[in-house]
C-alpha cells in the first residue's frame, strides 16, 4: 500500500474532472449556437430575409388607368380624373387617439367622424394601406404632406376616379362605378381587383368591366420606422384599360332624353341594317356623378323609395302591351301563312262577335269594307280580330318569335327582359289552364297576354324596314387601347332571317308609310317634309276599364291610363333609322307618341339641330285609329 506524498492529489484530480465536464459542456453550448446560427441563416436566413425585406420596405399596389367610355364619334362620355385618399397602414401607427385627434384638426372634421372611420377599418390587413378619408381636395392633400412627421403611419394615395361629363345623359346604358363586392371578387374575370377597389356596377361600366380595368402594377418602396416613403426600389407600371367606342350618337341620344323631360317612357332608335343602337334613352334619370365617389345612404334610399323607379332602364326592363304596333307581326304571319292575300276584304262593322264575347274596333261606327293596306294604315281591329281567327295562336306566336319577341335581345345590358309570346304550352305551365280560342283576338291587336320591351319593337320595326332580316342590337362598334390600335371590332350579327315573300315586304312597307302619309292614317303626327316616314301607333291598354267607360283619359287615374305607342323607320324607301317610343300611361299612341317620334326624327335628319324644342301638348281628343 502506498501513500501518496501530495496532500492536494486528490482536489487536483477533482479540478481536472471539473474542468473535463465545464470544457464539455462550453464546447457542447458552442456546437449547439454554431447549429442554431446555422439553422436561422441557413435553413430560415431566407424566410427571415424577407421578414427582414418587409420590416424596411412595402409593396404597393398601383391601380390601372380605367378605360374610356365615347361615343361613336369619339366623344368622350366617361374619363378618369386623380383622386386623393388618405390611407394608413395599421402595423405603423403609435397612438391610434392621439393621430385621429390631430387629424381632426387638420381636415376640420369631429374627432367622432375621424375614429369612426379607424373603426371601420379594424378588419383591414395590418400590413396593407387601408382607405381611410376618401375623396380629399388639393388643400388636404397639401396640409397632410406638410405635417407628415406628425402622422406616423399614413399615405396620401392617388387613383384615378371616374367622372361622366354629360351627367344623366345616357346613365342607363353607360352605367356607374361602386366598390366591388364578395360575388365579384369570387369570379375569374374580377381577378385583377382586391377588395376595395370600385368597379362597374351597371350599365356597360359592368358589362364591360374586363376590357375597362385594365392590369394593377406594383411598387416596391423603402420605408422608415414610422412607414414614411424614403425611395422607390422598383416599379411594375400598370396596363391601362381598353377604350370602348359605343354605337350611341350623343347628339340624338341628348335630344331623345330632352325630348322625355317630365316624361315616363322610354326611346330606341337604331340602325335597321346593322342593329347598332344610336340612341337609347329612358325617363325617369338618375345621376351618374352620384356615385362616383360613392354614393350616400340617403341618396341611394332616395332612389329606391321613388315610385317612378328611376333606376329602371324601361327601354330594356321595362314590359308592356305593344297595342297596335303588334300588328306588324299580325300581318306579317296573315301573309306568310297565307290566310289572307293582300286584296282579301273584311267588313268592319264596329263590333266582332265571337262565341259568348263580343270584341270592339277602336271606330265604334266601324271601318266598313278592309283590306290589307287599308287595315293598317287605319289599325282596324276588326280586321285582324278575323285574321287571329283564321291564323290561331301557334302560327301568331310562330311569328312572334321570328321578329324576336319573348326573348331577350342579348344587348349587353343588366335586368334585361324577355317579354311574353303567349301560346297553349305557355298558357299550361302558367296558369294550369287550356287555351281558349276567344284569347288569340286581344293577342293580335297586341292585347292580352302580350308582354314586349320597347327595344324589342324597335326590333321589330328595323325588321319590316329591312326586308326580315332580324340582326343583333349592339351598343359596341369597337374596343381600342389607349393607342388608338384595334382590340375588337364588332361586325353586324344576323340572329334570324325570315325570308319573308317579296310581297309581303311590299305590302308592310306601303302600308306602314300610309300610317303617316296618306289621309286616314293613325300616325299623320308623325309626318315630315322632306322624309317619308314609315310607322305605326299604337295605344295599349293597361287593365279593363268597365267602370270607367265613358270618362275623358286625363280624369283616368294615372296606373290606369293606356300606353303611348309609335315605331317608325325612315326614310320610307331607304331606311336609315328605326324608331320605338313608349309613354307610360301616356295616353293615345297617334297623338302623344307620335309627335315625339317627329322630333327624334327631325333631329336625325337634321345634324345642325342641337337640342330638341319642347314637345307640343297632348291632345285629350280621342284621335283616329290607335
Amino acid at each position: 500500500m502506498r501513500l501518496s506524498l501530495n496532500p492536494f492529489s486528490d482536489e487536483t484530480e477533482d479540478l481536472r474532472g471539473r474542468h473535463a465536464y465545464l470544457v464539455v459542456a462550453v464546447t457542447a453550448f458552442f456546437i449547439i449556437l454554431l447549429l442554431r446560427l446555422w439553422h436561422l441563416q441557413v435553413i430560415r436566413g431566407h424566410d427571415f430575409k424577407i421578414q427582414s425585406e418587409s420590416n424596411r420596405t412595402r409593396l404597393q399596389d398601383i391601380l390601372p388607368a380605367r378605360g374610356l367610355i365615347m361615343d361613336r364619334y369619339g366623344l368622350v362620355l366617361a374619363e378618369n380624373r386623380p383622386s386623393y385618399d388618405l390611407a394608413v397602414i395599421k402595423e405603423d401607427l403609435g397612438d391610434r387617439k392621439t393621430l385621429a385627434a390631430r387629424l381632426a384638426q387638420l381636415l376640420g372634421l369631429s374627432f367622432e367622424e375621424v375614429w369612426s372611420r379607424f373603426e371601420a377599418i379594424q378588419s383591414k390587413p395590418s400590413f396593407e394601406p387601408a382607405v381611410l378619408i376618401s375623396g380629399l381636395n388639393r388643400e388636404n392633400v397639401v396640409t397632410i404632406e406638410t405635417h407628415r412627421y406628425e402622422l406616423p403611419g399614413t399615405m396620401i394615395q392617388v387613383k384615378p376616379q371616374r367622372t361622366y361629363h354629360y351627367d344623366q345623359l345616357a346613365s342607363h346604358l353607360v352605367g356607374y362605378m361602386g366598390e366591388v363586392n364578395q360575388d365579384q371578387l369570387a369570379r375569374a374575370e374580377y381577378r385583377e381587383h382586391r377588395m376595395g377597389d370600385l368597379a362597374g356596377q351597371y350599365g356597360i361600366e359592368r358589362e364591360w368591366e374586363t376590357y375597362l380595368h385594365g392590369k394593377r402594377g406594383r411598387r416596391l418602396v423603402e420605408v422608415d420606422a414610422s412607414g414614411r416613403v424614403l425611395k422607390i426600389i422598383e416599379t411594375l407600371d400598370p396596363s391601362p384599360g381598353s377604350n370602348l367606342y359605343l354605337t350611341m350618337d350623343t347628339r340624338l341620344q341628348r335630344i331623345c332624353q330632352e325630348i322625355l323631360t317630365d316624361k315616363v317612357g322610354a326611346i330606341v332608335a337604331l340602325h335597321p341594317f346593322t342593329g347598332e343602337i344610336l340612341a337609347m334613352a329612358t325617363s325617369p334619370t338618375f345621376s351618374q356623378n352620384d356615385f362616383a365617389g360613392g354614393i350616400s345612404s340617403e341618396k341611394w334610399r332616395e332612389l329606391l323609395d321613388n315610385p317612378l323607379h328611376p333606376l329602371e332602364n324601361r327601354a330594356i326592363s321595362g314590359q308592356y302591351p305593344p297595342g297596335s304596333t303588334f300588328k306588324i307581326v299580325t300581318a306579317t304571319a296573315a301573309l306568310e301563312e297565307g290566310v289572307v292575300t293582300p286584296e282579301t276584304i273584311i267588313t268592319c262593322p264596329g263590333v266582332y262577335p265571337f262565341g259568348d264575347t263580343v270584341f270592339h274596333c277602336w271606330n265604334t261606327g266601324g271601318h266598313g269594307a278592309v283590306n290589307m293596306h287599308r287595315a293598317i294604315k287605319e289599325s282596324c281591329d276588326v280586321y285582324f280580330y278575323e285574321v287571329s281567327r283564321r291564323l290561331g295562336i301557334e302560327r301568331l306566336a310562330k311569328w312572334s318569335r321570328a321578329f324576336g319577341l319573348g326573348r331577350k335581345t342579348d344587348v349587353g345590358l343588366t335586368n334585361e327582359k324577355g317579354g311574353v309570346v303567349p301560346d297553349r304550352e305557355w298558357k299550361r305551365q302558367r296558369f294550369k289552364t287550356a287555351w281558349r280560342p276567344g284569347e288569340t283576338m286581344p293577342v293580335a291587336i297586341g292585347q292580352g297576354y302580350n308582354l314586349v320591351t320597347p327595344l324589342q319593337m324597335a326590333q321589330v320595326m328595323a325588321v319590316a324596314a329591312n326586308g326580315g332580316v332580324l340582326y343583333r342590337s349592339r351598343l359596341v362598334r369597337l374596343i381600342a387601347d389607349t393607342e388608338g390600335r384595334e382590340v375588337k371590332y364588332f361586325q353586324p350579327e344576323v340572329v334570324h332571317n325570315l325570308n319573308l315573300k317579296p310581297q309581303t315586304v311590299e305590302v308592310l312597307r306601303r302600308g306602314l308609310a300610309a300610317v303617316v302619309n296618306e289621309p286616314g292614317g293613325t300616325g299623320y303626327r308623325a309626318k315630315l317634309n322632306e322624309v317619308a316616314v314609315a310607322g305605326k301607333t299604337g295605344t295599349a291598354q293597361v287593365v279593363a276599364l268597365k267602370r270607367y267607360q265613358g270618362w275623358s283619359r286625363k280624369d283616368l287615374p294615372y296606373k290606369y291610363r293606356d300606353h303611348a305607342w309609335f315605331v317608325a323607320y325612315a326614310p320610307a324607301d331607304r331606311p336609315k333609322i328605326a324608331l320605338a317610343v313608349l309613354l307610360e300611361h301616356g295616353g293615345g299612341g297617334g297623338a302623344n307618341a307620335a309627335p315625339l317620334a317627329k322630333q327624334v326624327l327631325e333631329a336625325f335628319f337634321h345634324p345642325e339641330m342641337q337640342s330638341a324644342p319642347p314637345p307640343p301638348a297632348a291632345a285629350d281628343q280621342a284621335e283616329p285609329g290607335d
